[in-house]
């Protein structure tokens, strides 16, 4: 019963995840008048936005992997921190946050690696 209930809630953080990422990747398209528009703010957003909604889509099937918790957590708090700090950076011109982004990719990959456990 505990696992049926954990793998709804990894089904539902990447669902939630999904319509995330769909709607800042329009906010980004069609929202963002006023706030900087320089290119290369514009890719960098455009890039933590395909990561969001791929890694939202790797969400979907953690729930099918021998470690849901451990590969869930890791996805969930990579995004955070990668796509996280890129929109921020984006949306606002600070990039003061990006020196986390690493950290966020480290943990989307060790994300990957724990769904092959």
């Amino acid at each position: 019963m505990a696992g049926t209930t954990l793998s709804r809630a990894w089904l539902r953080v990447g669902a939630v995840s999904g319509a995330l990422a769909v709607t800042a990747g329009a906010y980004g398209a069609h929202g963002n008048r006023g706030l900087p528009h320089l290119p290369h703010l514009k890719k960098l957003y455009a890039t933590g936005n395909q990561y969001h909604f791929l890694h939202s889509l790797a969400l979907l099937a953690v729930p099918h992997c021998r470690r849901p918790l451990l590969a869930g957590s890791l996805l969930t708090s990579g995004m955070v921190l990668f796509c996280g700090t890129f929109y921020y950076h984006a949306l606002s011109g600070d990039p003061s946050l990006t020196v986390a982004a690493p950290y966020g990719g480290t943990l989307l990959i060790l994300g990957w690696a724990a769904m092959a456990l």
